[in-house]
C-alpha cells in the first residue's frame, strides 16, 4: 500500500495584511520577534545535530570482504573486523595516533576502488584499509597502512586481548602462553641476548601474532616499530618517536573463522629441511680450560665417564672458549691437514663459534693483515674521504668487532675457518652464538641497507646453513625453513617461568613459530635459580625433554643425583631413541607439505573451547601423543586436559582409556612418572 500524500496549501500569505501589521508593531515588538527568529535557527541547528548524531551508528562498515570486514567504532576510535555473515567480532585495534571522536566521513578518498578505504586526519595520520591479495587460496588479507602526516606524528594500534588469547611474537626470559600473561615495555621488535638483557625480546622472534579467534597480525618485514605487552589488556605496535615512518601490517582471519589451528605460522616456504632429529644425547663440557692440553684430557675423560655408566652413546660440546683455545693450537697447521683422531670417540664432538672476534685476539689482528681486512667487520658509515672503523660490541665481558655479513669476502673467510676448524677437530657438529641482536640499533647508529630490524641473524643463518645438518644457530628470525638447529635461551634452575614452568611455552613458542627443531636448555636448568642441584627438578625437568627433539645435559646425572635417577635418565634415553624420534620424524614429513608445528598445544584438537585456549603445561606430538608433566615441586597429581572431543586416549603408563574433550581431576603422576596418552 503507498502512503496516501499529505495535503499542502499552495495559497501565498496575503502580502497586504502581512506588511500592514508589521508597519503597525512597535520597535520593542520587532526586536522580540528577531530574537525569537535567531532562537528558533540555534534550536534548529542543534536538534538537527543531535538528530544526526542519533541516527549515525556507533559502527561503520568501511571495507568488506567475503569472509569478514572492517568497521570504525566511533566512541573509542577503534578498528574492528568481524566475521560474516553474522558479525562475530574476531579483532578489536585501539588507535592511539588521531582523535578517537572524529568519525570517518561517509565518502572517502579511495570510493571509485571498492577494494580500499581511505581517510585522512589534517595534519595527523593517514590511514588505508585494502584488500591484499591472499597468500593462499580460500583466504582473506586485510591491509593496513598508517602514514604520518607530521615528523612528530608516532603511529600505535593496541590489540585488545579481552576475549582474545594471543601466541607468537618475540620470545621471553619468562615465556607465557598464551602472551597475555606476559609483560613488556615499549621496545624495538628485534631479537636479542637474554642473558645480556633479561628485560629484553629473546633470540627467537617473529613479526607474526596469531589469535584465538582465527585471526593473524602480520607486520611488514621493514618496519621499524616498538611493541609493548599489557599483561591481559592488550599489546601495542608503535612507530619510533621522531622517524615519520609508516605503520603498516596485515590482518588475516582464518577460513574456518575461530579456529586458530588453521592458521600456522611455519607455512612452507621453498623448505629445504634435510635431516633427522639428533637422536643421541648433547653432554657439555664443563671441564678445565686452562690450555689445550687440559681441554683434550678433560674431553677425554669426559667420554671414558659416560662410558662407564653406559653412556656412551651422545655429543660431547665444547663451548666458546674451549673452542677458541684447541683453534689457537690448531689453526696455525690446519691448511690442508686431515681430519684429526676423535677427541671424544666413541661419542662425537660438538664446537662453538661465534660471529664475534676480541679486538685483542689473534684471529682479529691476523685479519687486520689483509688488503680486506677493514670489510671484514660491521663499520660505522665514514665521513667521505676517512676510513671506516670497526662498530665495537660487548661479547661476555670483552670489547669485539662483529663480523660483516653484508660483505662476501667477509663471508667466505668466516665459513672457510669454520669448514677447516671442523675437520681438524673431528667435529661432528657447530654451534654458533651470538647470531642475534642488532648492534647498529643497541649503539643507535643508523643501520647500513639490508641489517635493519632482525637482518643481521636472517643474513647470517641463510649463509651458515651451507655448511650443513649439523649447523646449531642461537637465533630464529624468518629463517624457519632453513636446514638448522635452534638453541633455546638458557634457563634458570628452579620452578619459575624463568626456569622449568617456561620450558612448555617455549616449546610452544618456537614450534608454532616454525622452530621446530630446537635444542632445550641443559636438564635442571644452566643459569643460576633458587633450587640448584635440585634432584627433584631434576626428574621433572629431564621428563619433559625426553619428548624433545634433542636431549641436552650439563650436569651429569651421577653428580646431582642418586643412583636411581642415573638408571631413570638411562631408561629416559631409549624411551627417547625407540619411541619419540620416530614420531618427530613422521610429523616432520607433515611439517614440510602442510607447515603444521611439530609439538602442538591442546587447542590444536580443540579450537573452539575456550579451556584450551591456556593450557600451557601440556603439549602435543603431532595430533596423537599428549605429554602432561609435573611442573610444580612437591606434587604427584595435577588436573589434566585432554583435547578432541570425540576422540579417544590410552594412558601409556595405566593402559586405562579416557574421552577427549574432559579433564581428569588429580591424575596420579609419581616423581618416576610422566603421564603420556596417546589418541
Amino acid at each position: 500500500h503507498r502512503p496516501m500524500p499529505l495535503s499542502r496549501h499552495t495559497g501565498q500569505i496575503p502580502e497586504s495584511t502581512w506588511t500592514l501589521g508589521f508597519r503597525e508593531m512597535t520597535e520593542p515588538w520587532k526586536g522580540a520577534v528577531g530574537c525569537l527568529g535567531v532562537a528558533v535557527f540555534f534550536a534548529m541547528t542543534i536538534g538537527i545535530i543531535s538528530w544526526q548524531a542519533l541516527e549515525q551508528p556507533p559502527e561503520e562498515w568501511v571495507l568488506r570482504g567475503r569472509a569478514a570486514g572492517m568497521l570504525w567504532e566511533r566512541g573509542r576510535g577503534a578498528l574492528l573486523l568481524r566475521a560474516l555473515p553474522a558479525g562475530r567480532p574476531l579483532l578489536a585495534i585501539a588507535v592511539g595516533s588521531v582523535p578517537a571522536s572524529e568519525p570517518p566521513p561517509p565518502r572517502d578518498r579511495c570510493w571509485h576502488d571498492g577494494g580500499q578505504f581511505c581517510y585522512s586526519w589534517e595534519e595527523d595520520a593517514e590511514l588505508r584499509l585494502s584488500l591484499e591479495p591472499p597468500a593462499a587460496a580460500g583466504t582473506e588479507c586485510y591491509g593496513v597502512r598508517w602514514s604520518p602526516l607530521r615528523p612528530d606524528v608516532t603511529l600505535k594500534d593496541c590489540f585488545s586481548m579481552v576475549n582474545v588469547s594471543w601466541y607468537g611474537g618475540p620470545s621471553l626470559r619468562a615465556q607465557r602462553w598464551p602472551l597475555n600473561g606476559a609483560e613488556s615495555p615499549a621496545q624495538p621488535l628485534v631479537s636479542g641476548d637474554l642473558s645480556a638483557n633479561p628485560d629484553g625480546f629473546g633470540p627467537v622472534l617473529e613479526r607474526y601474532f596469531l589469535g584465538s579467534t582465527g585471526v593473524t597480525v602480520t607486520v611488514a618485514p621493514g618496519t621499524s616499530l616498538l611493541l609493548s605487552l599489557e599483561s591481559h589488556r592488550q599489546f601495542c605496535l608503535e612507530t619510533p618517536a621522531g622517524r615519520a615512518e609508516p605503520l603498516h601490517y596485515q590482518l588475516s582471519p582464518s577460513p574456518n573463522t575461530g579456529n586458530p589451528s588453521k592458521h600456522p605460522a611455519g607455512c612452507p616456504k621453498h623448505l629445504t629441511r634435510d635431516f633427522p632429529p639428533c637422536r643421541a644425547p648433547i653432554w657439555r663440557y664443563h671441564g678445565p680450560e686452562g690450555s689445550a692440553a687440559k681441554i683434550k684430557r678433560g674431553l677425554r675423560a669426559l667420554a671414558r665417564r659416560l662410558k662407564r655408566h653406559r653412556l656412551q652413546q651422545g655429543v660431547v660440546a665444547l663451548g666458546e672458549h674451549g673452542t677458541a683455545i684447541l683453534a689457537a693450537e690448531e689453526e696455525p697447521s690446519a691448511h690442508g691437514k686431515r681430519q684429526a683422531p676423535g677427541l671424544v670417540e666413541p661419542l662425537e664432538l660438538s664446537i662453538t663459534l661465534s660471529p664475534y672476534a676480541s679486538v685483542t685476539s689473534p684471529l682479529f689482528l691476523r685479519s687486520l693483515r689483509g688488503g680486506e681486512a677493514a670489510g671484514f667487520w660491521l663499520s660505522r658509515q665514514p665521513r667521505p674521504g676517512a676510513s671506516s672503523i670497526p662498530l665495537l660490541s660487548t661479547w661476555k665481558g670483552q670489547l669485539c668487532a662483529r663480523l660483516n655479513v653484508t660483505s662476501q669476502a667477509a663471508l667466505h673467510w668466516y665459513l672457510a675457518r669454520a669448514r677447516r676448524l671442523r675437520q681438524a677437530l673431528g667435529a661432528t657438529y657447530v654451534a654458533f652464538e651470538g647470531v642475534e641482536g642488532n648492534s647498529f640499533l643497541e649503539q643507535d647508529v643508523p643501520a647500513p641497507a639490508g641489517l635493519e630490524g632482525d637482518g643481521y641473524a636472517e643474513v647470517l643463518a641463510a649463509a651458515l646453513a651451507t655448511l650443513g645438518n649439523g649447523t646449531v644457530i642461537s637465533a630464529g628470525s624468518r629463517s624457519s625453513h632453513l636446514p638448522l638447529f635452534v638453541q633455546m635461551s638458557p634457563l634458570r634452575s628452579d620452578w619459575s617461568h624463568a626456569g622449568l614452568k617456561g620450558l612448555i611455552p617455549s616449546v610452544l613458542h618456537y614450534s608454532l613459530l616454525g622452530y621446530s627443531f630446537f635444542i632445550p636448555d641443559a636438564v635442571g636448568g644452566s643459569l643460576a635459580g633458587a633450587t640448584p642441584g635440585d634432584p627433584e627438578l631434576f626428574v621433572r625437568w629431564l621428563q619433559i625433554v625426553t619428548f624433545l627433539p634433542v636431549m641436552a645435559f650439563g650436569t651429569p646425572p651421577w653428580l646431582c643425583c642418586d643412583a636411581w635417577v642415573l638408571n631413570l635418565t638411562r631408561q629416559c634415553i631409549q624411551r627417547h631413541r625407540d619411541f619419540v624420534v620416530p614420531l618427530l620424524l613422521k610429523y616432520s614429513e607433515e611439517w614440510q607439505s602442510l607447515g603444521y608445528p611439530i609439538f602442538r598445544p591442546a587447542w590444536w584438537l580443540s579450537p573452539t573451547d575456550p579451556a584450551a585456549f591456556t593450557i600451557e603445561d601440556e603439549f602435543l606430538i603431532g595430533d596423537e601423543v599428549l605429554v602432561a608433566p609435573i611442573t610444580e615441586k612437591g606434587q604427584t597429581w595435577r588436573d589434566i586436559y585432554l583435547p578432541g572431543e570425540g576422540h579417544l586416549w590410552l594412558d601409556t603408563n595405566t593402559a586405562r582409556v579416557f574421552d577427549g574433550g574432559t579433564t581428569l581431576r588429580n591424575y596420579s603422576a609419581s616423581l618416576a612418572e610422566v603421564p603420556v596418552f596417546v589418541k
